[in-house]
């Protein structure tokens, strides 16, 4: 397989990573004339267009001189017709071009569909559909087929089979999947309804960090917002994980002490660093030993709370910063041994535990 079409699918992942991240102000003009274009091909006239400045005041959003039916309540979005269709739509396209290219262009397709569109549907996942899914689902039981349908990893699937393998589609194929790509490239997420569609501009601050090997990204950002909108609104992130903003602007032990989610006491213990955490906590050692997994390195016990206790160590690889990250892990409060407490993070035993040459 060519050197140069794996080269340019990259290219357009990257492109396209970048258009799912922008920050840039919606193409206003741009969105509509798509969108427009978009409900005409499912038969509908084109809607007039209700701008927000972000996705939770969509769900709070009723355009002015609008009655909307029952039936077109946002929290009811699953009944809507309109993103059925447009979904549909989608969905015929996509199986139109996967005929066309399943028997030429298949190895291409493969590539292109691990490097392309797989990456850039964990980096999607994990910076904005989950922030917008989590928001709306914890007020609505929304299903995320339509917000999968607005997912920019499968145009990039199409537009790197297009530009980059040569797959030649027809003018009707070209012309729908133009308003999709115009429509991903333009704006934030929309919600369309008959008659009219409501669309949000995008976050102004968008803070990533890389952590997959074909470039994907997840939220992170260590002083503030991952990812913050001009209204106000934002997600809070460490490492991929949202947390409540007190986990990035104060990470007190009192907090973290008072926090019942797992995850969210890990991140604000990571950020506040392990063995800082340790100091400030006043955790008691229980016992220390050489890391029989990880030479050089000390596994350390101490309490932590009533039968709990936790095992500080230090990773068996290197990060991409050079650095070996020290990290903690809770176990249960039997253990005495720090070696025991180790083989039980893997489901092993002491002894199992000590004969390792090395753990990653």
């Amino acid at each position: 397989m060519s050197v140069l079409v794996q080269r340019e699918a990259a290219e357009v992942r990257e492109e396209w990573l970048g258009w799912a991240l922008s920050t840039l102000p919606a193409d206003r003009p741009a969105a509509e004339a798509a969108i427009s274009g978009l409900y005409s091909l499912i038969g509908l006239a084109p809607p007039r267009f209700h701008w927000v400045p972000s996705p939770v005041a969509a769900l709070e959003t009723v355009p002015p001189g609008v009655r909307l039916r029952p039936s077109e309540a946002i929290e009811r979005m699953s009944e809507w017709p309109v993103p059925h269709r447009l979904s549909s739509l989608m969905r015929g396209l996509c199986r139109e071009l996967d005929a066309q290219v399943r028997w030429v262009h298949q190895p291409m397709d493969q590539l292109i569909r691990q490097k392309v569109r797989n990456s850039l549907s964990r980096s999607a996942d994990s910076s904005l559909f989950e922030p917008l899914l989590t928001v709306h689902a914890s007020r609505y039981r929304l299903k995320n087929v339509w917000y999968g349908t607005q997912c920019a990893s499968w145009v990039a699937h199409y537009d790197a089979l297009r530009r980059a393998a040569g797959v030649v589609f027809t003018p009707e194929q070209t012309r729908q999947f133009d308003l999709w790509v115009t429509a991903a490239r333009s704006c934030g997420w929309w919600w369309p309804r008959e008659g009219v569609c409501v669309i949000s501009e995008r976050p102004v601050a968008v803070h990533t960090e890389v952590w997959g090997d074909d470039g994907e990204v997840r939220l992170h950002c260590a002083d503030g917002p991952a990812v913050r909108y001009a209204d106000g609104w934002d997600v809070h992130a460490w490492h991929g994980t949202q947390v409540p903003s007190w986990v990035i602007t104060d990470p007190s032990v009192q907090r973290i002490a008072r926090e019942v989610n797992v995850e969210v006491r890990r991140c604000a213990i990571e950020h506040i660093g392990w063995a800082s955490y340790i100091g400030r906590a006043g955790l008691r050692l229980v016992a220390s030993a050489p890391d029989p997994g990880n030479p050089g390195s000390e596994l350390r016990l101490y309490d932590m709370r009533k039968e709990t206790r936790v095992l500080l160590a230090v990773n068996g690889s290197v990060e991409r910063d050079g650095r070996r990250r020290r990290y903690g892990l809770t176990v249960p409060g039997f253990f005495d041994d720090p070696i025991a407490a180790a083989g039980w993070t893997y489901g092993l035993s002491a002894e199992q535990y000590s004969l390792l040459v090395r753990r990653t």
